[in-house]
């Protein structure tokens, strides 16, 4: 399994929300120097979100993203905001690896699948979940698709990415939600990336042990309750 450390980033400052609040949000600082501490940890990846994109749209931390990528080297996937083709062409012309469509994804069907018709396995959805339906606009709606609804028809349109995040558990520091998980990774064959609420080594060991192709570490990170250097090693 597959270790991502994330970057959340707003105002061009590392952040970490609870539970996806925009006015509950904690500074960490530079997200450069944050991605540096993950290379040496020997992270492989990194997941980037635009916060601010995510919530109004556009790529306002466009150049703090296309920087990570620049100076660790590393595979980045980003999302937040990437709501047309434009935006798309924009982060893989600056060398991104992977773009995630979230709230586009769900309002726009024909843009996420012209998105996959042309980039193939370099595009991911992400699939943010609230109270079992898909949340959109960095998690500040709900909308009206059903978690397993919506991702059957992601599977069908050729998605072999998608990263699942549970709203209630992100940032929040109770564990992952282990049982979603389980059930999603048994009905699609897909490689399902875990996001929200890791927060120990035991979370990461359950993880793993579905088999499930990745793990989002963020705020666990952040405060120190999980060494990414371990945790990388346990998921091996």
């Amino acid at each position: 399994m597959k270790i991502f450390p994330a970057i959340d980033i707003y105002e061009g400052s590392a952040v970490r929300l609870f539970k996806g609040d925009y006015n509950q949000k904690t500074v960490y600082g530079n997200p450069l120097s944050v991605a540096k501490d993950f290379l040496s940890c020997g992270a492989t990846a990194i997941h980037t979100v635009d916060l601010e994109g995510a919530l109004k749209g556009g790529t306002p931390n466009f150049d703090v993203i296309a920087e990570i990528k620049k100076q660790s080297g590393l595979f980045v996937e980003v999302g937040g905001g990437i709501r047309d083709i434009d935006a798309v062409e924009k982060y893989f012309n600056a060398g991104i690896d992977r773009v995630i469509l979230g709230t586009a994804a769900v309002k726009d069907k024909d843009f996420l699948k012209n998105a996959v018709k042309a980039y193939g396995d370099k595009i991911a959805v992400g699939i943010d979940v609230k109270d079992g339906f898909v949340a959109i606009k960095g998690w500040t709606e709900k909308s009206e698709r059903t978690l397993m609804d919506f991702f059957a028809e992601t599977v069908s349109i050729g998605v072999k990415t998608v990263i699942c995040t549970d709203v209630s558990k992100d940032g929040a520091m109770t564990g992952t939600n282990a049982k979603m998980y389980k059930e999603l990774s048994e009905k699609f064959n897909i490689n399902l990336i875990a996001s929200g609420g890791v927060c120990s080594y035991d979370d990461i060991k359950t993880l793993r042990a579905l088999e499930i192709y990745g793990a989002i570490i963020g705020k666990a990170y952040y405060t120190g309750a999980i060494d990414l250097k371990k945790a990388i090693e346990i998921a091996k």
